[in-house]
């Protein structure tokens, strides 16, 4: 996949974000590189949600930076172009069509409407590009908020939750696109509650916890020496007990 921009990664530096009193995201510095699929990890309340919504430019950091592809989402002139995301599934209305929901994204953002048909394909909803939204499964959205990332082929993707309402035939499939789409070149950041499929897919792991980074490393080197497995490795960094919201 060729892209104008030099610099594909997805960057957190010191990345700080202050509710009130609470800090949801506390000096979070890390990196996710192009060409691999970078596993964010951690209990509901963790922070991943509030990371991925200020590298989108829907919040503003406290502190620090949160960059794509070398700057500031908002500073992009056309940041469809550069980055895809699927934060809170597909934003459809339940009374239009699959393919009418693409082509109006398509139209807002000044992409071509003949690239709708094949993302539909592309993510398995081609036989069901007429059908109404609001009919939809939850496994069916998430492959719909999938083709609106793809829309206008963006060298970065950030997926929150991706695999969540999708069965087990689904869960595979979205496994092998994903490394499909990382070995095209593009930085993928995907959080996960469940630590099991995270670690068939990632190349890299990223654990936050209460806001804070507990471990950025290769899942084989974060392993090395262990008997362990990564859902065990992951409850240690957090403290022992199960963390809320995430699962083995």
């Amino acid at each position: 996949m060729r892209s104008q921009h030099d610099d594909l990664s997805i960057r957190c530096v010191d990345l700080t974000k202050q509710f009130g009193d609470h800090t949801a995201v506390d000096r979070l510095t890390f990196s996710a590189s192009a060409g691999t699929v970078t596993g964010f990890v951690g209990g509901n309340g963790a922070g991943k949600t509030t990371t991925m919504r200020m590298l989108l430019g829907l919040i503003s950091p406290t502190s620090g930076r949160a960059l794509v592809a070398g700057r500031p989402y908002v500073e992009h002139d056309e940041p469809r172009r550069v980055v895809g995301a699927s934060i809170d599934g597909p934003g459809a209305h339940p009374a239009r069509s699959a393919i009418e929901h693409l082509r109006i994204i398509a139209t807002a953002a000044g992409l071509p409407r003949h690239g709708v048909e094949p993302v539909l394909d592309k993510v398995g909803l081609t036989a069901s590009a007429g059908r109404k939204v609001g009919t939809f499964s939850m496994g069916m959205l998430q492959r719909l908020a999938l083709a609106g990332a793809l829309l206008a082929d963006p060298p970065i993707l950030i997926l929150d939750e991706p695999v969540n309402g999708l069965d087990p035939a689904g869960i595979l499939w979205m496994r092998g696109l994903l490394s499909e789409l990382a070995g095209e070149g593009r930085a993928i950041l995907v959080s996960s509650h469940l630590l099991a499929e995270l670690a068939e897919v990632a190349d890299r792991i990223v654990v936050i916890h209460e806001g804070r980074l507990l471990a950025d490393d290769t899942l084989t080197n974060l392993l090395a020496g262990r008997s362990s497995s990564f859902e065990e490795l992951y409850f240690e960094l957090v403290g022992g007990g199960r963390a809320e919201g995430v699962s083995a």
